[in-house]
């Protein structure tokens, strides 16, 4: 086994202990403020389009370059330290802090458990902390779906695709994966104020998330098979789905799982009190409860543990 591979397992094994720390000091929190500060400093009070999106590619830049140069300096510094394995111990810290598989999975099970009590209030009010859509009127149903594709798509974004950067480029390319996927979920909207600005945020993200993305969406195949869903509808869902869905890399995520669990994704949904709608992603067999929520976390889990396990094996004949 090499060090790469038991940095991450190590990094998963500590987020599935600690959880992810909620604090204004995590490193994600950091760079949040940072992007938010910046944002403040480059964008634009006067001038078109084509400014916008100069100052957003600028801010965009900034960004990538800090946290891979923040990540590589750290390492640098873990090796003056006067133990062997001292890189490796701050590697573990960092991946750790890009990676949230514990986090979801506890979003999904605290937001079931209000829903099987019957505190639909206490439920929408937590589903907003994980979701930028309106949640103030959703149904039962709507909530839970709300946070079954939230925890699809966070697959990618917070378990696999750090964990798929580290092993091609180290802590400092995962670490810069994390940064694109934060500044996208800050700055990557199509309203007035970032459709230009944040365009290339947004693209950047896209552009990561793409192969992580098919790969999540095999993973979700393959855990359905373990875990007894219905894994040939699932790879017929995303092959027929996937690519319906308006982000090139969600409907990778959302396809599979909605397959496995026979339910339909997708829909209607109100942002800041305007009306989208995002295609529909599976079949309705049956209608979305909470109960679906803990399969997705399953899902989510065994897809997890199946991307480290065939790491550790590819690890072994390279």
């Amino acid at each position: 086994m090499t060090s790469a591979t038991i940095v991450a397992m190590c990094a998963y094994v500590l987020d599935t202990i600690l959880g992810d720390p909620q604090t204004r000091w995590h490193p994600v929190a950091l760079l949040g403020r940072l992007i938010a500060w910046l944002e403040r400093m480059l964008y634009p009070t006067h001038g078109g389009n084509e400014r916008r999106l100069a100052m957003g590619a600028v801010l965009t830049a900034l960004i990538l370059c800090f946290s891979y140069g923040a990540a590589e300096c750290i390492l640098i510094a873990a090796r003056q330290l006067p133990v062997s394995w001292g890189v490796d111990a701050v590697s573990v810290i960092l991946l750790y802090f890009t990676i949230s598989p514990h986090m979801l999975g506890k979003a999904g099970r605290d937001i079931y458990a209000l829903l099987a009590a019957g505190n639909l209030p206490a439920a929408r009010e937590r589903v907003a902390w994980i979701v930028g859509r309106d949640t103030a009127n959703l149904d039962e149903s709507d909530v839970a779906r709300a946070v079954i594709e939230t925890i699809a798509e966070n697959t990618v974004d917070g378990v696999i695709a750090p964990l798929f950067f580290f092993a091609i480029g180290g802590v400092p390319l995962a670490v810069l994966y994390r940064a694109a996927n934060t500044m996208d979920s800050m700055i990557g909207y199509k309203n007035d104020r970032y459709l230009y600005f944040g365009r290339m945020a947004a693209r950047v993200d896209d552009v990561l998330g793409f192969v992580p993305a098919r790969i999540t969406g095999m993973l979700f195949v393959m855990a359905a098979f373990l875990l007894r869903c219905d894994a040939r509808n699932a790879m017929y869902i995303m092959a027929r789905d996937a690519a319906g869905h308006p982000s090139p890399n969600g409907g990778y995520a959302e396809a599979p799982v909605a397959g496995a669990l026979h339910i339909r994704l997708g829909g209607e949904n109100y942002y800041f009190g305007e009306r989208h709608f995002r295609a529909y992603m599976g079949d309705a067999h049956v209608d979305i409860r909470p109960k679906h929520i803990l399969g997705a976390v399953r899902l989510m889990n065994t897809a997890t543990v199946l991307y480290l396990l065939f790491y550790y094996i590819f690890s072994l004949y390279v």
